[in-house]
């Protein structure tokens, strides 16, 4: 099988299943799973991507627990992995940064995942399907992919650095606080996440060249290394993805404001202005 495309559309993979070497892995919430998903899927909760505990909830678990994971999902080195969910794609692009940070670079993204199968009028299963176990072993976290605080702390206010906060207005201003301080790392622009969803074309990503043009009216460009963030690395996996589709040097910072917000060595910002 020749290698998908990172963006597939529902069409498209319909025209091609069933497909050998391939894991469909939903993220969808449990009950919707099990009402309908595109046919051969198998069901991930997210929260076993997820450490889970301060002051990095949205880090990836251990090495460990990362092998025994995805040998029960049923990976293998030449395994390709489509992901999707039911909500736009936060849960599916965290998915496709954890096989970014394991070295697994085989994996597409179902654009608008169910939403828009069912809009398109597609096939879909009900019940639960069993992945095939393999032994895949995750022998370490790779580099080039995400950014920890301290990265971040050293690289703010250089002019070929950026951060895409994926948060509501409400928490980049200060105005609702989750962590113990509100606001923005300096610098930050806001792009809230679910802005770049087409909510008319079943959580499609919205159209392509407009969304490039507005992140690069927002000084979101391919010449930068982009950091972005939310408050546990969730909302942030859609902008994560959204900046690989479109060609940027996009990182995850999986800390984000959990972290941040909760540090006392953390410069933040308030209000409207990066």
């Amino acid at each position: 099988m020749n290698q998908l495309p990172l963006l597939l559309e529902p069409q498209q993979l319909a025209a091609l299943l069933p497909l050998d070497k391939v894991l469909i892995i939903d993220q969808s919430k449990a009950e919707t799973y099990a009402e309908h998903h595109v046919p051969g899927a198998i069901h991930l909760d997210f929260k076993r991507l997820q450490l889970g505990g301060a002051p990095t909830p949205g880090a990836l678990p251990s090495l460990t627990q990362l092998s025994a994971l995805f040998s029960e999902l049923g990976l293998t080195p030449d395994t390709t992995v489509i992901a999707y969910d039911d909500e736009g794609g936060g849960w599916a692009g965290r998915l496709i940064w954890a096989l970014d940070m394991i070295g697994h670079s085989r994996y597409a993204y179902l654009n608008g995942g169910i939403h828009a199968w069912l809009q398109d009028g597609l096939a879909t299963e009900s019940g639960i399907n069993n992945p095939v176990a393999s032994q895949y072993e995750v022998t370490g976290l790779q580099v080039g992919f995400s950014l920890s605080k301290e990265d971040i702390m050293a690289r703010i206010g250089q002019p070929d650095f950026a951060v895409w906060d994926a948060r509501s207005h409400a928490e980049y201003t200060g105005d609702k606080v989750i962590s113990r301080r509100g606001g923005h790392i300096p610098g930050a622009v806001n792009y809230e996440w679910t802005l770049g969803m087409d909510k008319a074309r079943g959580l499609r990503i919205n159209n392509l060249d407009e969304f490039s043009a507005l992140l690069t009216s927002m000084g979101l460009t391919a010449d930068k290394e982009i950091a972005t963030h939310c408050q546990t690395h969730h909302r942030s996996g859609y902008t994560y993805l959204v900046g690989k589709i479109l060609g940027l040097n996009i990182k995850a910072y999986p800390g984000s404001w959990s972290e941040w917000g909760n540090s006392d060595e953390t410069p933040v910002t308030t209000g409207e202005q990066p």
